[in-house]
């Protein structure tokens, strides 16, 4: 819990690390990181194309790493699966990571990006509840916002939008 909350502090205090970053870079790094879960669990993690775009690489791994940890940890009674595509629209670049998991009940989707809210016992599922609030703080510091939609017993689609810059597409 100590390093979830230095991390979440620290976002907004680093140093500008900003610079052109390939997103799939970052998002191999997550799955690297991800590894042990992912063959423990059976997973399967896939990617559609995805941009370049001006961010903060520690913090893209950190983003992709939290929003595909949880999809991978919250899994129903099929093998995790999740998918991380981006489109562009307009000026933007939307992200989604979707998942086959348990899903999240409508009336708490609301909540779910606050620091230390679980959505369930200790005993269900280990975490700290400062994933999603962390994912936030990284979004929201690189000009975009992130939400959710889901479904109780259909999985899970988060979406995050950030800026798209002056950078090219895939």
């Amino acid at each position: 819990m100590i390093r979830d909350l230095l991390s979440y502090s620290r976002i907004g205090t680093s140093a500008d690390n900003m610079a052109p970053v390939p997103m799939e870079e970052p998002l191999g790094m997550a799955m690297k990181n991800l590894s042990m879960e992912i063959r423990e669990k059976g997973a399967q993690v896939t990617h559609g194309a995805l941009p370049t775009i001006k961010a903060d690489l520690n913090q893209m791994v950190q983003l992709f790493q939290n929003l595909i940890g949880n999809g991978i940890k919250y899994h129903g009674p099929e093998p995790p699966m999740v998918h991380v595509d981006a489109v562009k629209q307009g000026r933007n670049w939307l992200f989604s990571v979707r998942d086959n998991g348990i899903g999240i009940p409508k009336e708490q989707t609301g909540r779910l990006f606050q620091m230390f809210v679980r959505l369930h016992t200790p005993e269900e599922y280990n975490g700290t509840g400062i994933g999603l609030a962390l994912a936030k703080r990284i979004v929201e510091r690189h000009g975009g916002h992130i939400w959710v939609e889901s479904e109780v017993g259909h999985g899970s689609t988060f979406f995050f939008e950030l800026p798209a810059g002056n950078m090219p597409a895939p």
